[in-house]
């Protein structure tokens, strides 16, 4: 069963969106949120889509602006493709029950270029990375970078 039927089962009445304290709130990295729309869930763990299974649930998925930015420049220069045309893929990734999209803020686009300890410079990384420690946000991820930041607990990640 692909992600994407793992977020239509919450809007279906199996699961009932209601506030929880023991559910993570999650921000997925691009490349994650890429891989559940498209059905590639098979490249998480069960424990990791049981975990944005439950937050997604509780309407505690989130995805930054700064990911449809990534998502319509990797599919323009052809190193993704859709199944649709870009901006319907992107509205129906965001449609998706739980996913909620994040606003670039100014507080956030400041934050990111003042992230403490070392951090590479990808703009979108950054991004990410002061969004998630902002909003007190896991990082849904397999990229190395973020996650050897997670390491030094400068955000929180989620990997398994």
């Amino acid at each position: 069963m692909s992600a994407i039927s793992h977020f239509r089962s919450v809007s279906d009445g199996t699961l009932t969106p209601m506030a929880s304290e023991g559910t993570s709130r999650l921000l997925l990295d691009t490349h994650i949120w890429i891989w559940l729309m498209n059905g590639n869930d098979d490249r998480l763990d069960t424990q990791t889509i049981h975990a944005i299974e439950q937050a997604a649930a509780h309407g505690r998925v989130y995805v930054s602006a700064i990911s449809v930015w990534e998502v319509a420049m990797l599919e323009s220069k052809g190193r993704i493709r859709l199944s649709r045309d870009c901006l319907d893929w992107v509205r129906q990734a965001l449609d998706a029950p739980g996913v909620l999209l994040l606003p670039l803020s100014p507080e956030i686009s400041v934050a990111s270029s003042r992230l403490p300890g070392k951090f590479h410079g990808d703009p979108a990384d950054r991004i990410l990375a002061a969004s998630a420690r902002l909003h007190d946000l896991s990082i849904v991820t397999h990229d190395e970078r973020i996650l050897a930041y997670g390491a030094e607990q400068y955000v929180s990640v989620l990997n398994r």
